[in-house]
């Protein structure tokens, strides 16, 4: 396949990168540091926050970057994988970027590469410290795309790291243990750079690798707590309570976003000799933020949606328990995928009491759970064969539901499947969602 050009689209410049490296994941920062090293993007701004974790790290960047934009800082933010648009990943004071910054920075990134391959992730990553870089922002907010210590983030030296929930997940690649994983996490953090884990059961070996390193970490339940009310939160840091207050309910939903929330906070306190922010910019970030995929909730004509991007067993017992403390206890038809590397069945078993039926369907694309798979995990999880339909796509699984509109839909089980049947909602009925 022919190198795109300047002229080429964004979409042509994806399906390039996406054959041009065999592998999908390719774990390292040798490759990645030295493109960076010669586009001169190894520091993209003059503060940077990296975050780690298994669930809440598009949330807690998501909170992070609106409380400093409504500060007034020029916040820069990368994330993945993306929903509808890969703009999504790129974001300066909250706005994608367009096609044409991130296609001249492809430009950019193939010039300097020379010999080097780079994944697709690591094009992504460096076009986003280029665009950073170029854009003049003065905060960047970087989420790590995979464990911590090799992921392509991680070839920037943060200011300041967040750790948010911990749990197995990408077994593959990072091992199918808390304490090995969570030491795969803390790569992400520096000798004396501010450092916090919103994990309240943070494994040992987490606090070991700080005390080894010279990093000053502080965790939720040890340094800092929250509690609840109906109508608000309470903040409170010991030894620091520049913003220990009473704090309005975070817009994204459920309770565990108040977990990821006082780690937002936390991180606050501990940079803000460097990073002021007021009362006032707090609460609007808080209460203004946004997170497309994270219990996303609309109406398709009369029929209520729900969308979440719960792909392990930590994020889909969030999910279940965020559906236990609704006062509607209706059943679900459920739009379900899920890839194959993941601990499926604690999934299947922490939602099955919510849903009526499963409309499930292959990806199609790597990694994905074949249909004869998902059948069976839906039958060793006890769902018994009458409730479950196949489907030959996510689409046609969104316009199976579509006709169910007697119950209410629920789409979950990957990033992928929240994204293909977002597409399909969008296509279908022309939603704005």
């Amino acid at each position: 396949m022919k190198t795109p050009s300047r002229q080429d689209t964004l979409q042509t410049w994806i399906d390039w990168l996406l054959a041009l490296h065999a592998q999908e994941i390719d774990l390292g920062l040798e490759r990645v540091s030295q493109v960076a090293r010669q586009l001169k993007v190894d520091r993209p701004a003059p503060f940077v926050i990296s975050v780690a974790g298994t669930n809440g790290k598009g949330s807690s960047v998501a909170m992070l970057s609106a409380i400093l934009k409504q500060q007034g800082y020029r916040v820069g933010t990368y994330t993945s994988p993306h929903i509808l648009r890969f703009n999504e990943r790129i974001q300066v004071n909250g706005e994608m970027v367009s096609d044409q910054q991130i296609v001249d920075a492809f430009v950019e990134i193939e010039a300097a590469r020379g010999q080097t391959k780079l994944t697709y992730f690591e094009f992504s990553t460096l076009a986003a410290l280029l665009i950073f870089k170029q854009a003049d922002v003065g905060v960047a907010v970087l989420e790590v795309g995979l464990g911590g210590r090799l992921d392509a983030v991680n070839l920037v030296d943060a200011d300041a790291a967040l750790i948010t929930a911990i749990d197995v997940d990408h077994i593959e690649w990072l091992g199918d243990d808390r304490e090995q994983i969570a030491i795969e996490k803390a790569g992400i953090t520096r000798p004396n750079c501010p450092a916090v884990c919103s994990d309240p059961l943070a494994p040992a070996s987490l606090f070991d690798y700080a005390k080894k390193h010279q990093v000053p970490l502080k965790c939720l339940g040890v340094d800092f707590v929250f509690s609840q009310n109906e109508q608000a939160w309470s903040f409170s840091f010991a030894g620091n309570d520049v913003l220990s207050a009473t704090w309005p309910l975070p817009a994204l939903k459920g309770g565990f976003q108040l977990q990821n929330a006082s780690g937002v906070l936390a991180l606050l306190s501990e940079v803000y000799d460097r990073l002021p922010v007021s009362r006032s910019s707090v609460e609007q970030g808080l209460t203004q933020v946004s997170n497309p995929g994270r219990l996303q909730a609309f109406f398709c004509g009369a029929q209520s949606w729900l969308v979440d991007v719960a792909h392990n067993p930590q994020s889909a017992k969030a999910l279940a328990d965020y559906l236990a403390s609704s006062p509607d206890r209706s059943k679900f038809c459920a739009v379900f995928s899920v890839l194959n590397d993941k601990d499926s069945k604690p999934m299947i078993q922490l939602m099955a009491p919510w849903i009526e039926t499963w409309l499930i369907a292959d990806l199609n694309i790597p990694r994905s759970s074949s249909l004869s798979d998902l059948h069976a995990l839906l039958m060793e999880c006890g769902v018994a064969e009458s409730h479950i339909k196949k489907m030959s796509s996510i689409a046609e699984a969104v316009s199976e539901a579509s006709g169910m509109d007697s119950m209410p839909a629920l789409v979950w089980g990957s990033f992928f499947t929240v994204s293909q049947a977002m597409e399909a909602l969008k296509v279908q009925q022309d939603l704005d969602c």
